[in-house]
């Protein structure tokens, strides 16, 4: 394992270790790291992965990464093109398994906001929007949320306004300080990262969660892995993203 790699080049790898080969992976807009994570496990474990950019292309190269991921260098090498309602459709049956979704606020129960502060009758403050989150969320097969900068501010008791929820099931967050398993019987502190201790990610935590008395630490990345995010992202845009 790599003792040098960066709280950003862990968070990365925990993401692309949860791509399967053979998945089937999708990435809407503001989705650098997800890109990343997903170009890495096609350089590593998952060759045969299946990707599907918000770009409108299919299984595009992923030799470099961009600061936006609507940058149209991510058409280059498509094998195809593919549509917005291409990828609803898709997912709607059944047939994509893995996208990250971010979050203004995330609250114990797995619900998220990417509305507004506020209410919906009275909004404070606009927020990026749901962009069709809230039904894509309930067709992948296995979503994973992604808070790249966890505080009492996007980890919260209660959304102020539910954008995206699935009561059916438990969902997995990515944080900078550690993993957790949200959903309708609460919150699990399922990991920590070797830099957070637990009392400092419950400051950090707007909602109570449940926590073993041995907890375990996220692994470091493998050198192979810490070796494609560093070619891939050589600009190092993920340090820029997570963590303070």
């Amino acid at each position: 394992m790599s003792a040098d790699a960066t709280p950003a080049e862990v968070v990365v790898s925990l993401l692309a270790r949860d791509i399967e080969d053979g998945a089937v992976v999708a990435t809407g807009v503001a989705s650098p790291l997800a890109i990343l994570a997903i170009a890495v496990a096609r350089a590593t474990h998952a060759p045969r992965l299946t990707y599907l950019a918000c770009v409108g292309s299919l299984n595009p190269d992923l030799p470099t990464l961009h600061p936006s991921s609507e940058d149209l260098r991510f058409l280059d090498g498509r094998s195809a093109e593919v549509s917005i309602p291409d990828l609803f459709d898709h997912a709607r049956r059944g047939r994509v398994d893995t996208v990250f979704f971010g979050a203004a606020e995330v609250d114990g129960l797995g619900r998220t906001n990417m509305t507004a502060s506020g209410s919906l009758g009275s909004p404070r403050t606009k927020f990026p929007g749901v962009a069709g989150a809230a039904t894509l969320r309930q067709w992948v097969r296995r979503p994973v949320l992604l808070v790249p900068r966890q505080s009492r501010r996007n980890l919260v008791a209660q959304v102020q306004v539910v954008t995206t929820r699935d009561d059916r099931r438990p969902v997995r967050l990515v944080s900078d300080l550690g993993v957790f398993e949200l959903g309708v019987g609460g919150a699990k502190l399922l990991a920590r990262h070797p830099w957070a201790s637990v009392e400092q990610i419950s400051e950090r935590t707007g909602f109570s969660f449940q926590a073993e008395a041995h907890l375990p630490v996220t692994p470091l990345p493998d050198a192979r892995t810490l070796a494609a995010i560093r070619s891939i992202d050589s600009r190092g845009y993920r340090d820029q993203l997570v963590g303070a």
